[in-house]
């Protein structure tokens, strides 16, 4: 088998190879009746608005099914697999079939008694419900696959699939567009900001530094790192011979964050970078590539400058999940080179979750020949089911994979390299299927030898009766506290991992432990997990829960790390009222703890407040202004999910750390608090998060992520803008129009056309121009000032041939108006009628 460059994992590959026949899908389906690969099937809203619900049921969705075969899908004994990131109304549905759960996000339809079957050519419409709206195709079914019964084991996708757009009238028109694009000023080139994020201080010199040559560098042995980035920030055709760069670990006066660092251009003596530390030189150099000419431009030469920088937060993260969907190594590369260029400082490493087990333990193979593949299989214990349209073939990219032990050194290094810090998560106790999952494998597998160590790690209770489901539909995904042999995997694991850390020649100061959505009814009516808290004299699963937590943290202690978790590792469920409310526990306030706090939804707008305000240390990742899974709006032609909310570029902009209730209305500040003194000195960072169920592809990601990244850094690097802190509301707002058109401006003419020319491979979202009909012209506008945007009037699409955009447009027709970035890629199309 050749497995696919991106996934050259020998680990993966040698398993896979291992796999019996009999255990691997094979190439082979019923022959006397159609093949998955001949069949058609469509996905279309049945319902006649992404808003409409359906009382009773929500939202209307149709499968429509067409056999291309010449042989007949039976009357019985097939099913019908795909994933959904969301419930559907299961039972029996028209056309006499029936929707079944199966596990997580694991769907299938089975014909039901009286099905007729599917004769060749004929065409099957199969109406279901959703409990809830569907706003955009994050809902719709994902990595459909046809089993007969009469070979079970074999899973084959079906070959034309394709979820159809949703054709309701836009949630965001082109006029609405428009008009939030108008918050902004287009500003000339001399204008822009210059360095993003924005420096402490910079004061501009009145000429410039002319490089007729390339820089001589100059630096010490320890920045010999940062002396080939600066080499590397010069064009290759330059000749020797240029002004000195020198680079250098000094005193930054007034500065005692260690990645501060001056930055001085001028003409008559160079260029001169000190920084506090080898980081700061570091960050003193992706401020002197911010500042060259754009590549290709016809003089090389850089602006007399004095800067004095410095973070305002020494956390500066990016979260990236990679259990979900799988990334290989050079992805992980490419995000790393990404981050250090905006100067975030700390990727944050979803390494293990429900639907995959992502880094090789040494001990613990089934971690990985199990936990690390996703697959269709007729029996348990063998890989993990498809999920998030992975399909049924366990050599799919994005359901397998994982970083060997050798991959993961690598990875630590390269970061290092660019002075951020990988934490990795390892999910617990809830998040937790795929190790749960492998370590029953492994018991199993060692029972049946007869080994007496078979039960040494195993995650779960075999008698526990609990009823739950979790965020994802699982019901079987929490480790159990009652179990001795749950805490000796944890402390392996942890173990194993600090290990790596030593290996790469790496700090390691935590472990993200998870913590988060742990479902209501776990442990409950599990006997192992009853007979611990009579041992221990815990009143309830809450006291067991803390009981949990004291005991990793001891083992996180034991290697000389802090714990850190998701917020609910801070929290502690309580009753008030009859209703469940989460406070901060008292329990662990002074054990240094750091809780990453996500949930800002309703209700909760203040839990970070009270947390900081209690003692603990803060990364906030809200999910209303950092969750780059997030759709940038509710059109349905936007990727994403919705769940906590819509995030265009602006509401990253607005966030302020230090002041989330900002941006709230009046009425629903009452009674929330605010950050204390106190509180604020807890606040360590921010982070964007991005969870990865709808991220199938690369270009998926940049679309997501980018530019919305740049907007995290900003506020992560630079202090509160002048707006934010203006008591009087006009002058607030325009300070606000002032600095958000510098921003955008920044983007649009300078910062993403960076990428573009020094062909990054980063697909960022292009978003679609605003469109406003006033009077007899159609007047344009777009989110970032001086990108290049194209029309048509004849109602065709815009290409690379298509006029440009130069003032408004008087022509008659339908005007479809584009952006374009510098390499000729092509954004959202906005489009308006004018007969």
């Amino acid at each position: 088998m050749q497995l696919p460059s991106r996934l050259s994992y020998t680990a993966l590959a040698l398993y896979l190879l291992a796999i019996p026949l009999a255990a691997q899908p094979l190439a082979t389906e019923a022959p006397s009746f159609a093949s998955a690969s001949k069949l058609q099937l469509r996905w279309e809203l049945a319902t006649s608005s992404a808003g409409t619900q359906t009382p009773g049921r929500g939202a209307s969705a149709r499968l429509i099914l067409t056999n291309h075969d010449s042989r007949p899908l039976p009357a019985q004994d097939w099913s019908l697999y795909f994933n959904c990131v969301c419930s559907m109304v299961t039972g029996a549905v028209p056309g006499k079939l029936a929707l079944e759960h199966v596990a997580g996000e694991l769907f299938r339809f089975r014909p039901a008694p009286g099905f007729a079957g599917l004769a060749p050519g004929a065409t099957l419409n199969v109406e279901y419900s959703y409990p809830g709206k569907v706003v955009n195709l994050s809902r719709a079914p994902m990595g459909p696959y046809l089993v007969y019964d009469a070979a079970p084991a074999v899973g084959v996708r079906i070959g034309d699939y394709r979820a159809m757009p949703i054709a309701v009238k836009p949630a965001v028109t082109p006029e609405d567009t428009y008009r939030r694009n108008a918050g902004a000023d287009p500003l000339p080139p001399s204008a822009v900001p210059p360095v993003l994020p924005t420096p402490l201080q910079l004061e501009k010199g009145p000429g410039q530094l002319v490089l007729r040559g390339r820089p001589t560098v100059s630096a010490a042995a320890p920045l010999s790192g940062e002396a080939a980035l600066a080499n590397a920030l010069f064009p290759a055709g330059l000749p020797a011979g240029g002004p000195p760069l020198r680079l250098s670990v000094g005193t930054v006066a007034g500065q005692a964050s260690p990645e501060a660092y001056t930055l001085a251009i001028r003409a008559d003596s160079g260029i001169s970078i000190v920084g506090n530390s080898a980081a700061g030189v570091f960050y003193g150099l992706q401020t002197l590539r911010d500042l060259m000419p754009l590549p290709g431009a016809t003089s090389m030469a850089l602006p007399e400058v004095a800067i004095t920088d410095a973070p305002r937060f020494g956390y500066r993260g990016f979260q990236l999940d990679v259990a979900r969907n799988f990334l290989g190594k050079q992805a992980v590369f490419k995000w790393l080179d990404l981050m250090a260029r905006y100067k975030l400082n700390t990727m944050h490493f979803h390494l293990t979750d429900d639907e995959g087990w992502r880094l090789e333990i040494d001990g613990l193979p089934e971690l990985t020949s199990i936990g690390a593949v996703r697959g269709h299989s007729d029996r348990p214990g063998l890989r993990l089911e498809p999920a998030y349209g992975s399909g049924p073939d366990p050599r799919d990219t994005n359901g397998s994979g994982f970083y060997t032990r050798a991959d993961y050194i690598e990875i630590l290094r390269y970061a290092a390299a660019r002075h951020i810090d990988v934490i990795p998560e390892i999910e617990m106790p809830g998040h937790a299927r795929a190790a749960v999952q492998a370590m029953a494998a492994r018991y199993h597998r060692l029972q049946a030898a007869g080994s007496k160590d078979a039960a040494k790690y195993l995650l779960n209770d075999f008698q526990d009766r609990s009823v739950y489901s979790s965020a994802q539909f699982y019901s079987d995904n929490v480790m159990n506290p009652g179990l001795d042999s749950t805490y000796a995997f944890i402390d392996h694991v942890v173990t194993r991992v600090a290990a790596l850390y030593k290996a790469a020649g790496v700090r390691l100061r935590t472990i993200h432990v998870g913590g988060d959505e742990l479902a209501d009814g776990a442990w409950e009516k599990s006997p192992a997990s009853l007979a611990r808290m009579r041992k221990e004299g815990l009143a309830n699963i809450a006291d067991l829960w803390d009981y949990f937590y004291d005991r990793v943290d001891t083992i996180l202690r034991h290697q000389g790390l802090y714990a850190s978790g998701w917020e609910e590792l801070a929290a502690r469920s309580t009753m008030l009222n009859g209703k469940r409310k989460l406070i901060p526990n008292p329990r662990f306030t002074q054990r240094g703890f750091r809780a990453y706090v996500w949930n800002n939804t309703t209700g909760a707008e203040d839990f970070a407040n009270r947390l900081g305000n209690a003692g603990y240390d803060l990364i906030l990742s809200p999910v209303t202004s950092m969750y780059m899974d997030q759709s940038y709006n509710a059109n349905p032609d936007e990727p994403g999910v919705n769940w906590g909310g819509y995030i265009e570029l602006d509401t990253v902009y607005d966030f302020m750390p230090l002041d989330m209730l900002k941006n709230l209305a009046p009425d629903a500040r009452i009674g929330k608090d605010g950050l204390t003194d106190y509180g604020r000195a807890h606040v360590r960072g921010i982070e964007a998060n991005l969870f990865s169920e709808t991220v199938l592809e690369p270009a998926r990601m940049d679309y997501l992520v980018m530019p919305r990244l740049l907007a995290v850094a900003e506020r992560a690097w630079a202090p509160d803008p002048a707006w934010a802190t203006e008591p009087d509301s006009a002058r607030s707002a325009a300070l606000h129009r002032a600095a958000w058109s510098g921003f955008v401006n920044a983007l649009g003419q300078r910062v993403l056309p960076r990428l573009d020319l020094e062909h990054a491979g980063v697909d960022y979202r292009i978003a679609p121009p605003g469109l406003l009909v006033e009077g007899d012209r159609v007047l344009v506008n777009h989110v970032l000032p001086g990108i290049t945007l194209r029309y048509t009037a004849d109602g065709s699409t815009p290409t690379t041939a298509s006029p440009p955009v130069t003032g408004p447009i008087a022509e008659h027709g339908v005007i479809q108006v584009a952006a374009f970035d510098r390499n000729g890629r092509r954004g959202l199309v906005a489009r308006v009628d004018r007969p």
